[in-house]
C-alpha cells in the first residue's frame, strides 16, 4: 500500500533513495523515501520499466527533481525549432544531440543508452561522456521530440537547449580542482602542525604534540570525505559489479594508512602519518588530473579538420573553386555530383534530386526531394548533379561519427587495447596478493612500519603507463601520417596497417593518375553531340568521366534526367531527347579495341555506337620504386578496365604479380576475401568509387584520391594520390610504431617491478610512492611522443 507523507518525527532522518538528499516532507514509494514528488515519479517510471538496476551501479546516482508541467518542452515541435536542432528528420526516423550537464557517472551512461526500454519509439541513445551529450535516433510519429525531452527531464536528465551551437561551449567538471585544492591546502597545514615532531621536541612538550596530532587528524578528515572519495566509490562500484580496479588497492591503502594513523593519535601511541596520508592524497589527485589532461590532449575523436580532407565546388562569382567542408559558410551555393557526400545542412535548389541517406539512418532506399526541401548532411547524391545552399556550417561531430559508423567498423580491431585491458585486470590481484604476503612478512618482522610498507606497495604499482602506452603510440603517429597528406579513420587502422602482409591495387586512378593525358577521338561526334559527352561525364566522379569532362569544350544549354551510372560499367542519360550512353565497350554495344598504351571510352546514342576516346593515362611517379620495395607484399592489380593495359601494367608490377582485367566490384570483393581465407593481411588501395566493397571487406582499405571531393566511409583511410609513393614508408611507420609500443610495454613493466621491490624491501614512503605513481605515465608518454616524432623527421627526410 503506498503512503504520501509520513510523520515529521520519523521524515526528518529520512535519506532520499533517488538523489540521497535529506527528506523535510517525505514522500513514500513501496517504504522507500522520497525528497519530493519529483524523484518519487522517476523511480516509479524506472520500477514500471524495470531499470531499477541504475541505483546498483552507483550511490544515489540520481539527481533532484525539479517539477515541470507537460508543455515545458512543447515549443521543441514547432517547425522552425525542429530545423534548428535535429541533425537528420523524416516521416519515420530522427536523429537529434542534447547536451545534458548532469550526466556525471556510469548509472547516468546506463540509463541514458537504456531508453529505448523506457521509452516506446527510441530506436538507439548513446552517450559522450565526455562532452556530457546524448545522441537519440527515434521514430517521430510515435513519439514527438518535446514529448523526449520532457521523458530526460522526468527521469533527472534535462537537456539544454543552446540554438546557437557555433558559440556553444562546454564547460569542464572544476570537482576535480576543488578536491585537488582541499587536498593541497590541507597537506601544508598538516605538515605546519607537524613540525614539532619533524623538529623532535624534548618530553616536556608532548602535550602540544597531542594537540597538533588532534589537529591533524581534523585537518584530514575532510581530505579522506571530500577529496579521496571517488576513490572509495569506484572501488566499492567494481565490488558491485563483482570485477577489481586499479581504484581498488587505492582505497586500500587511503584506509589503511588513515585508520593506522587514528589509532596512534586516539590511544596517544604515535603522532599518525596524516602528514602521508593528506600528501598522498594530494599527488595521486595531481596524477588523476595529469591523466584526464592527457586523454583530453589525445583527442582522437579528433576535429576533422586535422584529418578529413573533404572538399566540395562552391560557386564564386561565375565560376567552380574547390573549397575544404569547413570553409563553407551559411548562403554559400555548392554543387554536388553523384555518389558525392553532401557535406553540410542545406536547401535544395534544384528542381529534383535523389538522397542515399544510409548512412545517416541506415535506410538504403533513396528520398526524393524537390527545390526548396532541407537535405541533411551525411546524405549522399544518387543521380545527376544538383546546386545547394548551405544553410549551416559543417558539423565536425556528424562526419566524424558518419566515418566510425557501426556499419563501416571491422572485426578484431585494437587487439593491443584488448590485452591490455586484461592485463590490466590481472595486475591488480597480482598487487592485492603482494601486498597482503608484504603485510604478512612486516607483521613478523617491524610491525610498526607494517602499514606504511604496504601501503607504499599499494600507491606505487599502476597500470596507467600500461594503459597510456597504445593510445599514445598510434594516436601521435595518425598525427604524423596527417602532416603528410594521409588521413586514417582512428589509431585502430595504424595497429591493423602493422600486420598487412598482401597489398592489391586498383588501376585507374590508383596506379595511374588523370594529370595531363594524352586524348584522342576515333570516330565522328557532332558539337553537339561532344556537349552530351561533356554534360554526362560531368555528372560522374569517375577518374576517365572526370578527364572526359575537363578536356571536351562545346557545351549544350540543356540537362539531362534519367540519370544512371552503373558501377565499373557506365553512364546513362537522356539528353534532348536522346539515350546517350559512356563506358564499357559491352555496355555501348562496341567492338573492344585493344592499344596496351591506353584505356578506351565508349560513347552510343540511341543505342547506335558512335565513337569513342582513346585516352593515355601516366603511371605516378616513382610508383615503380614503391612497388620493388613492396617486394613479395604487393601481391595483385585488380581492375574493372579491360587487358588493353596488361602489358604496361606487367613490366610496371613484375612476373610474380597477378594481374585481373575486366573485375566488377564483387569480383573485387571476392578476390579480397579469398586471400583472408587463405590467412592474409590484406590491404587495399582503390579510388574508394567501384570498389567500395573491397575497402570494407579487406584489413585495411585506404582510398587514393586526387579530388577531395569523392569520399567513401567505407576506406579506412585517404590518401593524397601524390603520396601513393611513400606507402611502403606509411606501412614501416606503422611497423616501427608497434615496436614502439612493445617498449612502452617494457619500461611500465620494468617501472612496476622495481618500484615494488623498493616498496616491498622498505625503502619507499607512501609520499613517495604516490610521487612516482604520475611519474610511470610521464615517462612512457615522453617515451612514445618522442620516439614517434623521431619517426616522423625520417619520413620527412625521404624524398617523395
Amino acid at each position: 500500500m503506498q503512503r504520501e507523507i509520513l510523520d515529521p518525527d520519523t521524515e526528518i532522518n529520512s535519506v532520499c533513495c533517488h538523489c540521497n538528499q535529506p527528506c523535510v516532507d517525505t514522500v513514500w514509494r513501496n517504504d522507500k523515501p522520497f525528497c519530493c514528488l519529483g524523484c518519487k515519479t522517476v523511480y516509479e517510471i524506472l520500477s514500471d520499466n524495470e531499470l531499477c538496476e541504475y541505483y546498483e551501479l552507483d550511490t544515489a546516482p540520481g539527481i533532484k527533481i525539479n517539477e515541470a508541467s507537460n508543455d515545458t518542452y512543447a515549443y521543441l515541435d514547432k517547425e522552425e525549432m525542429r530545423k534548428e536542432l535535429v541533425e537528420y528528420d523524416s516521416a519515420d526516423f530522427t536523429r537529434i544531440q542534447f547536451y545534458i550537464p548532469a550526466i556525471h557517472c556510469v548509472s547516468c551512461i546506463w540509463l541514458l543508452e537504456n531508453l529505448q526500454r523506457l521509452c516506446p519509439g527510441v530506436l538507439k541513445s548513446e552517450v559522450n561522456f565526455a562532452s556530457k551529450t546524448v545522441r537519440i535516433d527515434f521514430k517521430p510519429n510515435q513519439i514527438s521530440l518535446g514529448k523526449l525531452a520532457t521523458v530526460l527531464h522526468q527521469i533527472g536528465y534535462s537537456p539544454k537547449i543552446n540554438l546557437n551551437k557555433e558559440t556553444k561551449v562546454i564547460k569542464s567538471d572544476t570537482s576535480m580542482l576543488r578536491k585537488l585544492a582541499l587536498a593541497g591546502f590541507c597537506f601544508g597545514n598538516v605538515m605546519l602542525f607537524s613540525f614539532p615532531e619533524y623538529l623532535g621536541i624534548d618530553q616536556a612538550d608532548h602535550a602540544l604534540m597531542r594537540i597538533f596530532s588532534w589537529l591533524n587528524l581534523g585537518v584530514a578528515l575532510p581530505v579522506l570525505i571530500y577529496s579521496s572519495r571517488d576513490y572509495f566509490l569506484s572501488a566499492i562500484n567494481s565490488f558491485r559489479q563483482y570485477r577489481i580496479n586499479i581504484d581498488v588497492p587505492i582505497a586500500i591503502g587511503l584506509i589503511a594508512l588513515f585508520a593506522r594513523s587514528s589509532y596512534d593519535i586516539i590511544t596517544h601511541t604515535g603522532p599518525g602519518y596524516m602528514d602521508s596520508f593528506t600528501g598522498l592524497v594530494f599527488f595521486l589527485l595531481i596524477g588523476r588530473w595529469f591523466q584526464d589532461k592527457t586523454y583530453q590532449g589525445l583527442a582522437f575523436d579528433r576535429d576533422f579538420k586535422s584529418y578529413f580532407p573533404l572538399a566540395v565546388h562552391k560557386q564564386v562569382d561565375n565560376g567552380w573553386i574547390p573549397v575544404i567542408i569547413y570553409e563553407l559558410e551559411p548562403r554559400d551555393k555548392i554543387r554536388i555530383r553523384n555518389e558525392e557526400i553532401i557535406p553540410a545542412d542545406c536547401v535544395l535548389l534544384s528542381e529534383v534530386a535523389y538522397v542515399d541517406y544510409s548512412f545517416v539512418s541506415g535506410e538504403s532506399k533513396p528520398v526524393k526531394a524537390f527545390v526548396g526541401d532541407h537535405i541533411y548532411a551525411g546524405g549522399k547524391l544518387i543521380g545527376k548533379p544538383i546546386l545547394l545552399e548551405v544553410e549551416k556550417k559543417t558539423s565536425q561531430s556528424q562526419l566524424t561519427s558518419l566515418w566510425n559508423h557501426d556499419a563501416f567498423s571491422k572485426p578484431d580491431e585494437k587487439r593491443y587495447q584488448k590485452i591490455i585491458d586484461q592485463v590490466a585486470r590481472a595486475f591488480t590481484w597480482v598487487v592485492l596478493v603482494i601486498a597482503i604476503a608484504t603485510g604478512i612478512y612486516w607483521y613478523g618482522e617491524d610491525s610498526s612500519n607494517m602499514w606504511l610498507v604496504v601501503t607504499s606497495v599499494l600507491m606505487v604499482a599502476c597500470p596507467c603507463a600500461l594503459s597510456l602506452a597504445a593510445p599514445f603510440t598510434y594516436g601521435n603517429m595518425v598525427r604524423v601520417f596527417g602532416q603528410h597528406n594521409f588521413y586514417v579513420k582512428n589509431s585502430a587502422v595504424i595497429e591493423k596497417l602493422a600486420q598487412v602482409d598482401s597489398v592489391v591495387f586498383d588501376k585507374t586512378g590508383t596506379v595511374t593518375t588523370g594529370q595531363k593525358p594524352s586524348i584522342q577521338l576515333i570516330g565522328f561526334l557532332s558539337d553537339e553531340e561532344l556537349g552530351y559527352i561533356r554534360l554526362l561525364s560531368g555528372y560522374s566522379v569517375h577518374p576517365l568521366s572526370t578527364i572526359l569532362s575537363n578536356h571536351i569544350r562545346s557545351k549544350v544549354n540543356t540537362t539531362a534526367t534519367d540519370f544512371i551510372e552503373f558501377p565499373g560499367i557506365g553512364i546513362q542519360g537522356t539528353v534532348d531527347g536522346n539515350i546517350v550512353k559512356i563506358g564499357s565497350a559491352r555496355f555501348t554495344q562496341h567492338t573492344p579495341m585493344h592499344n596496351p598504351e591506353a584505356s578506351y571510352v565508349y560513347v552510343s546514342i540511341n543505342s547506335i555506337p558512335k565513337a569513342y576516346f582513346s585516352i593515355t593515362t601516366s603511371v605516378r611517379n616513382d610508383v615503380k620504386a614503391m612497388l620493388s620495395h613492396l617486394g613479395k607484399k604487393c601481391t595483385a592489380l585488380i581492375s574493372g578496365d579491360n587487358a588493353a593495359e596488361h602489358e604496361k601494367m606487367s613490366n610496371l608490377f613484375g612476373s610474380s604479380v597477378q594481374l585481373h582485367f575486366n573485375q566488377s566490384p564483387f569480383d573485387k570483393l571476392n578476390f579480397i576475401r579469398q586471400l583472408q581465407q587463405s590467412g592474409k593481411k590484406v590491404l587495399m588501395i582503390g579510388d574508394g568509387l567501384n570498389d567500395s566493397g573491397a575497402l570494407q571487406q579487406s584489413d585495411v582499405g585506404i582510398a587514393v584520391t586526387d579530388d577531395t571531393s569523392v569520399f567513401s566511409p567505407a576506406c579506412d583511410g585517404i590518401l593524397q594520390g601524390n603520396k601513393i609513393s611513400k606507402l611502403n614508408q606509411f606501412i614501416n611507420l606503422a611497423k616501427a610504431s608497434t615496436q614502439v609500443l612493445k617498449i612502452s610495454f617494457a619500461i611500465s613493466f620494468l617501472y612496476n617491478a622495481i618500484a615494488i621491490g623498493f616498496a616491498v624491501t622498505g625503502h619507499l614512503t607512501p609520499l613517495i610512492a604516490a610521487v612516482l605513481m604520475p611519474l610511470s605515465s610521464i615517462t612512457v608518454v615522453g617515451f612514445s611522443s618522442g620516439a614517434v616524432n623521431l619517426l616522423g623527421r625520417t619520413l620527412k627526410q625521404q624524398p617523395t
